[in-house]
Parts: structure tokens; sequence; C-alpha cells
């Protein structure tokens, strides 16, 4: 018989509680999902209804979760604004996904002064502060869920064109990729049949961390007037709405959402780092 270090099983105790904050984490995730999905069964109220009889209720029979000033229920509106909160961010990463991975994939696989542009673009980027440009956007083109999706993906892209630079640059000097280049096979069709395929674990897992960075960049948009508008029941906006009855007293109509947006990006954050390592240690 060996004897084990004691050391030795630090880790593995470690691994086994990141392992089940991962899984707690995703069940939660699995919940908020069903949550958007099944709110029209789920909520008690419809969201915009508003009862003035009823403004800053408290937690009850009648509102499990109080209402806001306008006597919205305010679990109702948390119900349905899972839908935008979740639904956005898919779509602002969608969008920076197909600008980021084109440019990083370009960039790893050209090489010379097309990489060097690239990279200096990115720079810029980084340099410029992406709220502010976001914001930049919204004065041009009006404020709006629509408008801030385009404007943080194109704040995101570089993040993704740099992750995608790094990944792809490794992936490219495998010597798969010179046996379909002594093939004959072109560049462009190497890449998009071969290297980019080969990349979505690792970038799939890098968009799960990216989720909840996404989601809280919005419901800050929101918060600040610039994102979604009234009466929409996106979390950011609520916290905003729910601002002022805390001078009253009435804590829940901005402690509700702000704790829904708290909960989904820790969430996030924790599923996205274990995908991150799973899909990393496969590639």
């Amino acid at each position: 018989m060996t004897a084990v270090p004691a050391g030795g099983l630090l880790p593995v105790a470690h691994r086994s509680r990141r392992s089940a904050g991962a899984v707690v984490a995703a069940g939660f995730l699995g919940l908020v999902v069903l949550a958007a999905v099944f709110a029209p069964l789920l909520a008690p109220y419809p969201p915009d209804a508003v009862d003035l009889s009823s403004s800053l209720v408290g937690t009850g029979a009648e509102h499990p979760l109080g209402t806001d000033a306008s006597g919205q229920d305010l679990l109702s509106r948390v119900l349905y604004g899972t839908r935008t909160s979740l639904i956005a961010p898919v779509l602002l990463l969608a969008f920076a996904s197909v600008l980021g991975v084109a440019l990083g994939t370009l960039a790893a696989w050209r090489g010379g002064w097309v990489d060097t542009l690239v990279s200096r673009a990115t720079d810029v980027m980084y340099a410029f502060p992406g709220l502010l440009f976001v914001v930049l956007i919204i004065a041009v083109f009006g404020a709006g869920t629509t408008t801030s999706v385009l404007g943080l993906g194109l704040a995101f892209a570089p993040t993704i064109a740099k992750y995608t630079r790094s990944v792809a640059l490794s992936e490219r000097a495998k010597p798969y990729i010179d046996a379909y280049r002594v093939q004959g096979m072109g560049g462009a069709r190497i890449c998009v049949r071969h290297l980019v395929p080969n990349l979505a674990r690792s970038i799939a897992g890098y968009l799960v961390v990216l989720f909840g960075e996404a989601l809280m960049s919005l419901a800050t948009l929101s918060y600040l007037g610039f994102g979604a508008q009234p009466p929409s029941s996106d979390w950011g906006l609520m916290v905003q709405e729910g601002q002022s009855a805390i001078v009253q007293g009435a804590l829940l109509p901005a402690l509700v959402p702000g704790t829904a947006i708290a909960a989904v990006v820790v969430a996030f954050n924790v599923v996205g780092v274990r995908a991150a390592d799973r899909l990393g240690s496969r590639r």
C-alpha cells in the first residue's frame, strides 16, 4: 500500500466543490429559463396592470413580492422581464461573435500587416471606454433595446476578436492545417470548414463567461435610461423606476429586480468558468 499525501486531497476537494457550485448554478439558470418560457402561466397578473390602490404594497398573499409605485405586481414584472434580460444578451453576443470571430480568424490566418491592422484596431477600441462608445451611438441613433444591443455588440467584438486570434494561432500551427494545404484546399475553405469549427468549443465557453457581463451592461444602460423604455419590464429599468420608492421606505421595487440581476450574473459566471475549463480541456 502507498500513502496518499495529505495535501493531495485538497485539489480533489476543491474540484468537487467547484463542480457542485456549477451544478447548483446551472440548475438555477434552468429555472430562470423555464420562468421566461412559462411567464404567462406563472405570473399572477399582467406585467403592465396598474392598480394605484395597491401602490407600494409589501409582500403578501395577493402580491408575493410586493408592488411598485404604480401598483404593478413585482413578481409578474420580474417573470416577464426575464425574457428581455436573457434574449437581449444572446442577440448581443451573437452579433459580436460574427464580427469578432471573423476578425480574429482573419488576423491569425493572414498574419503580417493584416494581423497588425486588426490588433491595432482592437487596441484602440480597448482604449475607448465601451459604455461611453455605446452612449455616443445611442445619442446618434436614439435610445432603445435594439440600439443598445447593436452598440454593445460593437463594443464586445474586439474582446472576442482578441480571444479568437489567440486560440486560432495555436490551432493554425497544428499539422492538419498543413495537410489540407498540401491537398490544394484554399485558405478560406480551411478556415470555414475546419479551423473555425475546431475553435467552437473554446469560443462557446468564453461566450458563456461574457454572458453575465453582457446582461449587466444592458441592465446598466436601461438603468441610465438609454436601453429599454417604459412600459418594458426589463430588470435594469425596474431598478431605475423603483429607486424613487426607497425614499419612502419601500425597498422591494428596486431590491427585487436588482437581486435577480445579481443572481443571474453570478450564476452565469460560475457556469461560464466551469464550461470554459471543460471545453478548453476537451479541445
